[in-house]
């Protein structure tokens, strides 16, 4: 049914999803440990955009260092 190169491949690539779902995961936790309010509190209740437009800058480049690495 698959080849074993396509095994290797599924299975490298759930390795790299979740490898990278905690990297994000970190820096959301770092993130929050180094901002003295809290994000989710003023991005959902207190409408800050211009902080929601840095964490997802921030994001983004993790993004691009993760798929990078990826490749």
């Amino acid at each position: 049914m698959f080849t074993d190169a396509q095994v290797v491949q599924l299975i490298e690539s759930i390795i790299y999803v979740i490898l990278g779902l905690v990297v994000f995961g970190l820096a959301y936790v770092i993130f929050e440990k180094i901002t003295p309010f809290s994000i989710c509190k003023e991005i959902e209740d207190d409408q800050n955009i211009a902080l929601a437009i840095m964490f997802g800058s921030v994001i983004i480049g993790l993004a691009i260092i993760i798929a990078a690495a990826i490749s």
